[in-house]
C-alpha cells in the first residue's frame, strides 16, 4: 500500500514538471522554426542578398568604425571591434592604422597612411611633402573617398599653384626685386611665388587622435620622412578626453589583459553573440523592426565604448577643463619643440564644430543635430572651445616665426551648403573643400615655403 502511494506521488509530481521541461526543450525548436521562417520570407521576397550584406548599419558607418587588433594583429574579443578599419596597438602612441588595406570608401598605404600609394622613406628631389595630422575629421570620416579628403583637395590645390607659376610668371612677384621704387611697389604688390616641385600631402590623421597621440606619431612615424611643413587638425577630441589620460587608447584593453579568466569568458561569449547576430531571424529583426541608430556620441566619437550623451564626456567643472586645456598646451609645446629643431613650419588649426554655424542659416538636418545636442552641451563646449583657441594664440605668440594657429571653430558660420554629416564635427566633401582653401591660404604665405631671393656672393 505504502509503495502505491509512493508511485502515485511521484506520478503526480513528474505530471506537474512536465509542462515546464517541455517548453525548455521546446524552446531550441521554436527558434529553429522561426528561422527557417525567416530564411523563406527572407528569399521568397527576394531580399536575400540585401540581407546578407546588412551588417546592423550603413555601409559607410561600418567601414569607418574601427576594428581594434593587439600588437600582433590579432583581434580582442569583447573590445570595440566590430568595423572594417584596422588599427593595431602601438604602445609608443595608443594604435595605429594597420598598412595596405582598403575599403569601398579609403585606401591605407603600406605604410599606414590614407594614400592611394606608397611614400618612400627617401624624399625625392623636386617633392615637397606636407603631413596632415588629427583625428577622424582631419581623416575625413564618412567620405566617399580619398579623393573627397582635405589632404586631397590641398594637395591638388597647390599643384595647381604651381602650374599657374609656370605658366604665367609674370603674374607672381619676381624672384630679384626691382630696385627703383614704383617697379618695386608694383613687384611687392604680387603673390609671391611658392617654391617649385611636386606637392605631396600626406594624409596621417587617425580617427579618436588627441595632441598626446600626434605628439607620439610625429616623432616616430613622420619626421623620419623629411616634411617640409606640418600641419594638424584637432581639439575636438582633446575636450573629450579625461585630464588623467594622455592620449586615446583602445577602450578596455588593460581591463581584459589584467583579467585572464574574465578574457577567456568573454572569447566564449563573444563567438556565440556573433552566432546569434548572424542568424537571419536577428538579422531582419534589427534591420526591418528595430533599424539601429548609431547614437550622436558613436558618431562623433569614433573610439566611445558607451553610448552616453555626449555633454557627459566634456568637462564638467572648470578645475577638469583647466586641466585639459594645460594638457593640449603641454603636447603642443613639446610638438613645437620637435618641428622647430627640425626647421619645419606647423599650421596648428582648431577644428569646426557645428554650433559655431549661424543657427538661422544651416539645414534642417543640421538643426535638428544641435538641438539633439542640447542646450548643457553647447554650453560646456563653448567654454572648452575658448580655452583652445587661447591656448593655441599664446603658442603662435611664443613661437611667432614657427607656429601659425588657425580657429576655424565658426568657418561655417556663414556657410549656404551643408557643411556636416550626421554628427557634431565631421564634415561633407564641400566643408572638406573649405578646410582646404584655408590651408593653403595659410601655406603660401608661410616664408619657409616661398621663394627667397639667393644671398649675393
Amino acid at each position: 500500500m505504502f509503495k502505491s502511494r509512493r508511485s502515485l506521488y511521484y506520478r503526480k509530481r513528474n505530471r506537474k514538471r512536465l509542462p515546464l521541461m517541455v517548453i525548455i526543450a521546446a524552446i531550441p525548436l521554436v527558434l529553429i522554426i522561426l528561422e527557417l521562417l525567416a530564411w523563406l520570407i527572407i528569399n521568397f521576397t527576394g531580399n536575400g542578398n540585401a540581407l546578407a550584406a546588412y551588417k546592423g548599419e550603413p555601409a559607410e558607418d561600418n567601414a569607418y568604425r574601427l576594428k581594434f587588433l593587439s600588437q600582433n594583429q590579432q583581434p580582442y574579443d569583447g573590445i570595440l571591434n566590430k568595423g572594417s578599419l584596422a588599427v593595431y596597438r602601438n604602445l609608443a602612441g595608443g594604435y595605429s592604422l594597420v598598412g595596405d588595406q582598403e575599403s569601398d570608401f579609403w585606401r591605407i598605404n603600406k605604410q599606414g597612411f590614407r594614400d592611394d600609394d606608397p611614400i618612400p622613406l627617401a624624399k625625392p628631389k623636386d617633392e615637397m611633402r606636407i603631413f596632415l595630422l588629427g583625428g577622424s575629421t582631419a581623416f575625413g570620416q564618412g567620405n566617399a573617398n580619398n579623393q573627397a579628403t582635405i589632404a586631397n583637395k590641398l594637395e591638388a590645390r597647390l599643384n595647381e599653384r604651381i602650374a599657374q607659376q609656370r605658366r604665367s610668371p609674370e603674374k607672381y612677384r619676381p624672384t630679384f626685386l626691382p630696385v627703383y621704387r614704383p617697379e618695386l611697389v608694383k613687384a611687392l604688390a604680387l603673390p609671391p611665388k611658392i617654391k617649385d616641385g611636386q606637392y605631396r600631402v600626406i594624409n596621417a590623421a587617425v580617427p579618436g587622435y588627441t595632441s598626446g597621440n600626434e605628439l607620439a606619431q610625429l616623432a616616430l612615424e613622420i619626421l623620419p620622412y623629411s616634411p617640409d611643413a606640418i600641419i594638424v587638425l584637432d581639439g575636438y577630441t582633446d575636450l573629450m578626453l579625461p585630464s588623467d589620460q594622455q592620449e586615446t587608447d583602445i577602450p578596455k584593453t588593460e581591463a581584459f589583459l589584467n583579467n585572464a579568466p574574465g578574457h577567456f569568458w568573454t572569447h566564449i561569449t563573444q563567438q556565440l553573440k556573433n552566432a546569434i547576430a548572424q542568424t537571419n531571424l536577428v538579422k531582419a529583426t534589427q534591420k526591418w523592426l528595430f533599424k539601429p541608430e548609431p547614437s550622436l556620441s558613436q558618431r562623433s566619437l569614433v573610439v566611445s565604448d558607451d553610448t552616453l550623451p555626449l555633454e557627459q564626456h566634456l568637462a564638467a567643472d572648470e578645475t577638469e577643463l583647466k586641466s585639459r586645456i594645460t594638457r593640449y598646451r603641454h603636447h603642443y609645446r613639446q610638438i613645437i619643440r620637435l618641428t622647430t629643431g627640425a626647421g619645419i613650419p606647423l599650421v596648428i588649426a582648431i577644428q569646426p564644430e557645428i554650433t559655431g554655424r549661424d543657427q538661422t542659416q544651416i539645414s534642417p538636418k543640421e538643426q535638428e543635430l544641435v538641438n539633439k545636442l542640447g542646450a548643457l552641451y553647447q554650453q560646456r563646449l563653448q567654454a572648452g572651445y575658448a580655452g583652445l583657441i587661447k591656448a593655441s594664440q599664446e603658442l603662435e605668440k611664443a613661437f611667432p616665426k614657427n607656429v601659425k594657429a588657425l580657429n576655424l571653430y565658426n568657418l561655417f558660420q556663414d556657410f549656404p551648403k551643408k557643411a556636416f554629416f550626421t554628427d557634431a564635427v565631421h564634415l561633407t566633401e564641400e566643408g572638406n573643400q573649405v578646410i582646404s582653401e584655408r590651408y593653403y591660404q595659410t601655406l603660401t604665405a608661410l616664408p619657409k615655403l616661398q621663394v627667397t631671393p639667393p644671398k649675393k656672393q
